[in-house]
Formats: C-alpha cells, sequence, structure tokens
C-alpha cells in the first residue's frame, strides 16, 4: 500500500527569490498563449528563421555523434570551432588570436548565455549599464539577474542609438553600454560612423561597449558598407563582441553563440562559465565549425525582398523604420486609429493573425513587431489582413 501524501503547506512565495519574482513571463509568450486555440494562425511573431539548417552542419552534427564526441569540450569551446571563429574575424574586422592583441574568444550557450555571462563579469549590485529601447525582451531581465540596473537609452522615432543619445544616460556607476544592430524588434542597422561615434564616447568615458550582432549575416546590401557589415570591431578591441549561429543557419535551438573580446573579460566569462553551463553543447560546436562554409547571402536576399513586400504593404498607412537587416519591421500603429499597439494586436488575433505588441519590447505601447521569416504566401496573407485593420475593413 502506498504512503498517503500530505497536502503541500509550503508557502512558495516565502521560498521564491526576489531575483524572480522581479522576472515577468515573456510577452511573446503571452501572445503565444492567447492565440492558442486559433486554427492556423497566420504566425507573423516568431524569430525564428524558416529555413532548414544547410546540409553541411547536419552532417557534421550526425557525424560528431556517431563518432562518439558527446562529451564535454573544453570550457573555451573544441578546437576546432575555435579556429574557424578566429579565421571569420580576423578576414572580417582584423581581430587575430594573437597575445599581443590581448583578445580572446569562447563558445557559448546562445547569444542569450553569453549575454547573461558578460554582465555577470562586469556588473556588481548598483552598477549601471545603458540598452536600447525598444530592446531585445531579455536586455531588462539582465538587472534582475546579475543585481545591475539596465538604463533605458530612448532611441524614438528612428530606432537609432547613437553617442549623443547615450551621453546623457552615462553616470559615475555606468560600466557598459549594450548596441544592438541590426536590432531587434526594430532590424534597424547603425552605419560606421555612428558606431565610430559610440567608440570614441565609451573609450573617453571608461566603459566597455558589448556589441550583440546575432543578426550580423543577416545585412541588407543598402546596409552593408563596401560588401562588409558594420561593426564596431573594426574601429576597436576594447569591444565584447557577441555573435551566434541559430539566426543565421537555422539551427537556433543548437543553442549556440560565442564571444570574443579583451582577454580579462573573455577569461572572467570562462570562469563562471565553468560552475554554470560547463560548456556549449558539443555536437553543435563540431558541426558549426563548418558554418562558414555554407554561403547564407540567397537567404538574406530573399528576406530583403520580403522587408520589401512589408514597407510595400504600409505605405501610406503606417509608419515603419526601414528594417537594415535581421527579419523584423516594428509597426507604428497610426494614431488615428485612437488605440494602443495592444489592442490593435488583439484585433489581430481575432483574425488569425499573430503579431507582437510594442510593449513587449519597450515602455511605449505604440507599435507591433512583425516577423517577415514566413512563407511569401503567409506573409501576404497577413499583410492584407494587417493593413485592412488599419484602413477600417
Amino acid at each position: 500500500m502506498s504512503a498517503t501524501i500530505a497536502p503541500s503547506t509550503l508557502d512558495v512565495s516565502k521560498i521564491l527569490s526576489r531575483r524572480v519574482q522581479s522576472v515577468d513571463a515573456s510577452g511573446i509568450r503571452k501572445v503565444f498563449d492567447l492565440a492558442a486555440h486559433l486554427k492556423d494562425p497566420i504566425n507573423l511573431s516568431i524569430g525564428q528563421p524558416d529555413f532548414p539548417v544547410p546540409d553541411i552542419l547536419k552532417q557534421a552534427a550526425i557525424k560528431a555523434i556517431e563518432e562518439n564526441r558527446n562529451g564535454y569540450t573544453p570550457t573555451q569551446g573544441c578546437p576546432e570551432l575555435l579556429r574557424a571563429i578566429w579565421s571569420r574575424l580576423g578576414s572580417e574586422v582584423g581581430w587575430t588570436n594573437d597575445p599581443a592583441h590581448g583578445l580572446s574568444t569562447i563558445a557559448t550557450s546562445g547569444t542569450s548565455g553569453a549575454l547573461v555571462l558578460g554582465m555577470m563579469a562586469v556588473l556588481d549590485p548598483g552598477d549601471e549599464a545603458i540598452v536600447p529601447d525598444p530592446y531585445f525582451v531579455m536586455y531588462p531581465q539582465l538587472g534582475a539577474l546579475t543585481g545591475g540596473k539596465m538604463v533605458l537609452c530612448d532611441t524614438y522615432p528612428d530606432f537609432r542609438m547613437t553617442a549623443d543619445k547615450i551621453e546623457k544616460l552615462i553616470t559615475p556607476r555606468t560600466k557598459a553600454v549594450l548596441v544592438n544592430s541590426p536590432g531587434n524588434p526594430t532590424s534597424v542597422v547603425l552605419n560606421s560612423k555612428e558606431l565610430q561615434d559610440i567608440v570614441d564616447l565609451c573609450r573617453a568615458k571608461g566603459i566597455l561597449l558589448i556589441s550583440d550582432e546575432i543578426y550580423d549575416e543577416f545585412t541588407f546590401s543598402e546596409s552593408r558598407e563596401n560588401g562588409h557589415f558594420p561593426t564596431p570591431a573594426r574601429f576597436t578591441r576594447d569591444c565584447l563582441l557577441i555573435r551566434g549561429f541559430g539566426k543565421t543557419y537555422g539551427c537556433t535551438g543548437w543553442r549556440l553563440g560565442y564571444v570574443a573580446g579583451p582577454h580579462d573579460i573573455v577569461q572572467s566569462i570562462a570562469k563562471l562559465q565553468q560552475y554554470t553551463y560547463v560548456c556549449a553543447p558539443s555536437m553543435a560546436q563540431y558541426a558549426a565549425a563548418h558554418a562558414f562554409e555554407v554561403d547564407m547571402r540567397p537567404w538574406v536576399d530573399r528576406f530583403e525582398k520580403r522587408r520589401d513586400t512589408v514597407l510595400a504593404a504600409f505605405d501610406g498607412v503606417a509608419q515603419v523604420a526601414k528594417p537594415g537587416g535581421a527579419f523584423y519591421a516594428f509597426v507604428e500603429v497610426p494614431p488615428a486609429l485612437g488605440m494602443t499597439a495592444s489592442q490593435f494586436v488583439e484585433k489581430a488575433i481575432e483574425r488569425s493573425v499573430l503579431v507582437i505588441p510594442g510593449k513587449v519590447f519597450s515602455t511605449r505601447d505604440t507599435h507591433f513587431r512583425l516577423s517577415f521569416a514566413a512563407k511569401e504566401e503567409t506573409l501576404a496573407r497577413g499583410l492584407d489582413v494587417l493593413r485592412g485593420i488599419m484602413l477600417g475593413k
């Protein structure tokens, strides 16, 4: 006979930390829950590419598993991947694994893992980091996770995080500035002049610049300069560069990113990784060592055409900052409609179209995020509905 389990008397509210209680559930997840009853919705909400993982990466992952390369790798990452990363950084920004340059790199469990460990390595309770508004949903929560304070830099209406806007927010507690270009949710790409100004400001103030470049490969033709993606790494080595593989190669579930930057900071991140993530997923590392052999430009060009379709749909109807990369449009709900973005999104969901209200990414609720990482026919159907709501149809 099994023992009778007594009813729970545990007061969980007294057990949970203030840290976890201060973190709200993702607003994106809330939209998914709200739309759970929909049958075959037009999903323009998800920030995940709709193309398959390239075969060369699939086969490399399978090969690693079959060859029993499933154990821990070194905390920094497997040698094959690190060599590939240094080769790419050398050709793109002139960063090399030369001790004289004082640089280091580490493979991380996604760019999210890189952001958490990077902020943990830099911030003490009460320290400040400046982040853009609108922001990737994780950015404000980095304060709760580290004890630091995330100071929001208002980038409306053009969504360009410039040195002038940043400088006004710097205090004696400021330790870092976090730039995201191409940005999520806006897809705005900062140009080299803007990045150079931010580099100069951070250098003058003795502040660490962190560049979240998860969408580095997803930069459209007009945003590339001499064929290159604009990055502050071309102007300084005093920068923590964060990049990943999930968005570029369609393997978001593999959870693989990397950090490169000043040796002592990266080694501090490695020390933290030893006691948290241990190492990034091994089979993903062995596969991603071949990632830079793949030309993703045809897919990026296809996404650029989707971007143009989105801009054409809202032309003369709503304001949209032109996406220079990534695969989002941050669309202003026309003020004449007299509704918040959340109310607009509810109307869209009633018509089986999923988009995300701007308040998930911002202190304002004036815009919504649309993802064009969807098949062209799906995108066209969704855009027709959204435009129709704006026109009162």
